[in-house]
């Protein structure tokens, strides 16, 4: 074996110690994920007489406030996202998720910078979580996770 295949397995190797851990603990929604695609994950709070006196703001699914947690406390979550959705043109749903399917072991970072669309900006815009899980996103986006991480190394359960 020379020395570029070496290297080269040694950076896929460190590639998947990397993200192994994160992913098997992201795995574990994936079926809670794909119930919920399509469907709502939020409701208004409209205590009595709030919509009186006051403005409506949402009331989350506590498993997509896990996720976001989750998500966030992982390297997978990156700050200059837009550079991956200018670079590779994404507009709509349609090209995230159509993107998200072809990424393979060195577009892992890409597939975080999808997500980070959608958890840093429901930091500051409510919809934008619900639009990640009923969209399909995050579904789709730890699923290609989930497939590159098994190719790689051994199966997570």
């Amino acid at each position: 074996m020379n020395s570029d295949n070496r290297d080269d397995l040694a950076y896929r190797r460190e590639i998947v110690d990397k993200y192994r851990p994160i992913v098997e603990k992201l795995v574990t929604y994936l079926p809670w994920l794909e119930s919920k695609r399509g469907g709502s994950v939020s409701n208004q709070f409209t205590g009595e007489g709030i919509a009186e006196h006051s403005v409506t703001f949402p009331v989350y699914d506590s498993t997509v406030l896990s996720l976001v947690k989750l998500l966030q406390s992982t390297p997978l979550i990156d700050r200059n996202y837009v550079y991956v959705y200018s670079r590779n043109r994404l507009k709509t749903h349609e090209d995230e998720i159509r993107f998200i399917q072809k990424c393979e072991l060195k577009d892992i970072s890409d597939i975080g910078a999808i997500m980070s669309k959608y958890v840093l900006e429901g930091m500051r815009k409510g919809t934008m979580w619900t639009e990640g899980v009923t969209g399909g996103i995050f579904f789709e986006a730890i699923t290609q996770l989930k497939k590159i991480i098994e190719f790689w190394d051994v199966p997570i359960h």
